[in-house]
């Protein structure tokens, strides 16, 4: 069903096509079985893409933002009224339980939605001259082509996060979505399509990244690309940018401290640990990686913890009443194993979980690790996985240098009920999201991004348009 569906087909200047290319394989992780084929497209099919993002620009581009919103209007009704569709492929390509698939989807049309309205708020400004015969007036206007290459964790979410406010700017967009998931995002662009958005406004090409990155990175049409991914491949992107001088946003890797301090609420930053560790079988890149509990409060806080994360049920995301599904590929599967293999070598204790089973899929028990030292490979490197290692602390500056000590910086979390002790930590902290007694902070209304190497620039709220904008000065002489 999935396979005719989804035409196996890429999308380019409104045409489905690329039946006579090689294929690529989707595999449902749950099962391991092959759920369809897509085409592998290279550089050609993803310099005609561009080309036809670059043809359409001029038309997309002067039309006034409310007739952009009305397209956009018109998607987001659509992932409205497709939204069960929607989470089903999303769940048999990615493997995350049904009810995640499903707010995923509403969170990833939330973007359209917000972007439908923010497009209508792009303003230039009047600037005072210093002369009686000047005037100075401030402009934004479109960037151009764009070229969104997304991951294989949120499917939908990092695909609208960029597409929304790359159309209700003005740009048109090449999508290249992550190979292990293309599905979620054929359908997004079938439902563009629905829509009635212009054709070359919106194109979609799968295939091998080295090969379509290549296209885009070198190609002087596409004048900013937005990269959600690893630290290590964002550097080599910002690399091949200088090529042409290419505006990036840069979504990256994430280590995320999450600090529980003496007076917190223990019942919120059990619940907000669990939501934060164990969505989408820990492989986001913002939830909890590094759990550091004050002393007073650590044993009471891991018991509760390792209850909580135990009375989770681990399963195919389609079945009813499973909480996590599996990961994505054996080598996923592997670095969890590896971590917690090294962790419990160097005198961590596995308190619940640390389990896998990987003969019908890539399935890993939730696990609590207790005292956890800084000098255990869980500590240092990206998780990725169902795994929570905590570790105790008993100052707070302790917390904060232990929190701030690494290269990342995307988001960190803090429970505690004191006022002053919160707005210490919050400003102390070096990332770009702080969630305050929230274990799950994102919302299309807020800015999401990362400091240090996690990033550069914002998705989502007033910010995220302005990164598809450049900013044009007009000095008038009368």
């Amino acid at each position: 069903m999935i396979k005719q569906q989804m035409k196996q087909r890429i999308y380019v200047d409104g045409n489905w096509i690329g039946e006579n290319l090689e294929s690529l394989t989707v595999i449902n992780p749950a099962t391991l079985e092959e759920i369809a084929t897509v085409p592998k497209a290279g550089k050609q099919e993803t310099k005609e893409a561009i080309n036809a993002a670059a043809a359409a620009f001029p038309h997309w581009s002067s039309l006034t933002a409310a007739e952009r919103s009305h397209y956009l209007r018109k998607l987001f009704t659509l992932m409205q009224d497709h939204e069960e569709e929607l989470a089903k492929i999303m769940t048999l390509e990615m493997g995350k339980p049904l009810s995640e698939s499903v707010g995923e989807v509403r969170y990833a049309a939330s973007f359209i939605e917000w972007y439908a309205e923010e497009g209508k708020r792009i303003y230039g400004e009047t600037i005072p001259a210093a002369r009686n015969n000047q005037r100075m007036v401030v402009l934004k206007q479109p960037i151009g082509v764009v070229a969104a290459i997304t991951p294989w964790n949120f499917p939908a979410a990092m695909i609208t996060r960029k597409l929304g406010p790359a159309l209700a700017s003005g740009c048109t967009i090449v999508i290249k979505p992550a190979s292990a998931t293309p599905l979620t995002a054929i359908k997004i662009v079938e439902l563009c399509e629905k829509a009635g958005i212009p054709k070359g406004v919106v194109n979609l090409v799968t295939g091998k990244a080295s090969e379509i990155s290549e296209e885009i990175m070198s190609n002087p049409k596409v004048r900013k690309v937005t990269f959600t991914g690893s630290t290590e491949i964002g550097k080599e992107l910002m690399e091949k940018a200088a090529q042409n001088v290419t505006k990036l946003s840069l979504e990256l890797g994430g280590h995320a401290p999450f600090i529980v301090l003496d007076d917190a609420n223990l019942d919120k930053a059990v619940q907000g640990a669990i939501a934060s560790k164990f969505r989408n079988a820990g492989q986001t890149c913002i939830c909890a990686n590094r759990i550091y509990v004050q002393s007073g409060i650590y044993d009471q806080f891991v018991e509760r913890f390792a209850k909580a994360a135990s009375d989770l049920k681990v399963g195919n995301g389609l079945e009813e009443g499973i909480d996590i599904g599996p990961m994505i590929n054996a080598s996923g599967y592997k670095k969890v194993q590896a971590q917690v293999s090294d962790a419990v070598a160097k005198g961590a204790t596995i308190v619940t979980g640390g389990k896998g089973d990987s003969d019908k899929g890539y399935f890993y028990s939730p696990t609590v690790l207790k005292n956890v030292q800084s000098n255990m490979d869980i500590m240092k490197e990206e998780t990725f996985g169902p795994v929570a290692p905590v570790q105790k602390f008993e100052e707070i500056d302790e917390a904060i240098h232990l929190a701030n000590n690494i290269e990342l910086g995307l988001a960190a979390y803090v429970y505690t009920e004191n006022l002053s002790k919160g707005v210490k930590v919050a400003e102390g902290l070096e990332y770009g999201i702080i969630g305050w007694n929230d274990g799950v902070p994102s919302a299309a209304q807020a800015p999401f991004g990362g400091m240090k190497e996690s990033g550069l620039g914002r998705e989502g709220g007033h910010h995220g348009i302005e990164e598809y904008l450049e900013v044009k000065y007009i000095s008038i002489g009368l």
